[in-house]
Order: C-alpha cells, then sequence, then structure tokens
C-alpha cells in the first residue's frame, strides 16, 4: 500500500504536524492501527513528563544506601535500605551467594 504524507492537527498544543508517508510505514510495521494525536513535540514532552529524561527511561538515578556486606565486611552500597534483619552482600559475594542471576 501507498502511504502519503497527512497534516494532523496536535491534540495538545493545536499545531498542524505532518504524518509523513515514512511514519506511516514505520507505524504499520510495528502493528500500530492509530495514528499519532501528538506532534513529535508533544510526544517528546509526554515520554519526558512520564518516563524522566535520566537516560535509562524511568526518571532519575536510584538512590542507593551505604551498607557492610556480611559475607567479606567490605563496604558497599545496596538500592534498598538495610533492616539489619536479613544479610547484605556486596555484589561479588551475592553473585556467589546467588549464582543463578
Amino acid at each position: 500500500m501507498a502511504f502519503k504524507d497527512k497534516d494532523i492537527q496536535c491534540s495538545d498544543c493545536g499545531t498542524t504536524f505532518t504524518f509523513s508517508a515514512e511514519d506511516q510505514e514505520f507505524f504499520r510495521s510495528k502493528g500500530y492501527t492509530n495514528e499519532p494525536k501528538r506532534c513529535p513535540s508533544c510526544r517528546q514532552a509526554r515520554k519526558t513528563e512520564r518516563y524522566g529524561s535520566g537516560g535509562q527511561g524511568y526518571g532519575s538515578r536510584r538512590q542507593m544506601f551505604p551498607a557492610t556486606c556480611t559475607e567479606c565486611g567490605k563496604e558497599t552500597e545496596v538500592p534498598f535500605e538495610p533492616r539489619g534483619d536479613k544479610p547484605v552482600y556486596c555484589i561479588d559475594c551475592y553473585r556467589k551467594v546467588n549464582p543463578s542471576r
């Protein structure tokens, strides 16, 4: 099927943007059935608003907490606040204790 450029009005800012034939082909190859409702600028702004711009796609970098490895005693950082009732491992000891991960 031959696609032709289409002009669409953005649902957020109201400007008219072109939904190019190339973009239409891409949408079809991805299985998308709906046309875009937002212009590229508003789409990017919405993505940034929803997911942040931290490079990982999901907001800012995780907060890390200082801890001492239960196994070797090395100082390390973990992505959760240690409570003291469970062992905490550095990355090397964690891999030894949980080789499947």
